[in-house]
């Protein structure tokens, strides 16, 4: 549960370090650089624990998948929120597939 939460908080810092300089069009680029860099670092103090707690209770192939489908739910609601687009039906199933791929990583066959 603890890398859950750890790679749930990680992956909000990374969605504002990559997304959230969009807002922000008459800013310089270098300064939303510096800024995203300073985002990035608190995502990786994050999301570094959450890998090494995690890995042995899950394989690398896991813990990849499950931040992916954090990634997926944080940006759906990130774009909607604080992007302000719209959330298309295509979208949905999209995001929905790629979830699905994620019973075949965690499948033990």
């Amino acid at each position: 549960m603890m890398t859950v939460i750890l790679l749930t908080a990680s992956n909000i810092f990374m969605t504002f370090a990559w997304y959230g300089h969009l807002r922000y069009k008459d800013v310089a680029l270098w300064k939303v650089i510096l800024i995203s860099w300073g985002i990035a670092f608190a995502e990786y103090c994050l999301m570094i624990p959450a890998n090494r707690i995690g890995y042995g209770q899950f394989t690398a192939a896991q813990l990849k998948t499950i931040q992916e489908i954090i990634t997926l739910i944080i940006f759906s609601f990130f774009s909607v929120f604080y992007l302000k687009e719209e959330f298309r039906w295509n979208y949905a199933v999209g995001f929905m597939l790629i979830i699905a791929a994620a019973f075949f990583i965690f499948k033990k066959w």
